[in-house]
């Protein structure tokens, strides 16, 4: 599944990064940002309600398909700004966290 079939299948909403073609190839849900990076593989799509300026340096370290914020928590513009600089995809959703691997794990994405 490409971060684009979120987008447009399923009605995330793209804040960040133009790499929307990206494949996504797992999924993966933490908060704790040392343990995304002890566990985290690339090409992922990374759920996390954190929105500060470690999740960009995370999900660039290792390679992420996108970062999708769960439950409509608002990102600010600075942070968003930043993501654009470093090509980082972030997603923002409504759903929980749980609604959203169904959605992947439906799309094969384990």
């Amino acid at each position: 599944m490409q971060v684009k079939a979120l987008i447009e299948n399923h009605g995330f909403k793209h804040l960040s990064g133009s790499d929307i073609d990206r494949e996504i190839s797992n999924v993966y849900s933490c908060d704790l940002l040392s343990w995304v990076m002890a566990k985290g593989k690339h090409d992922t799509a990374w759920i996390t309600v954190q929105t500060h300026n470690n999740i960009l340096a995370v999900a660039s370290l290792l390679e992420f398909a996108c970062i999708i914020i769960p439950e409509g928590i608002a990102v600010d513009q600075d942070i968003l700004d930043k993501a654009n600089e470093q090509g980082v995809v972030i997603l923002s959703t409504q759903l929980e966290t749980f609604e959203i691997f169904k959605i992947l794990y439906e799309a094969g994405i384990q």
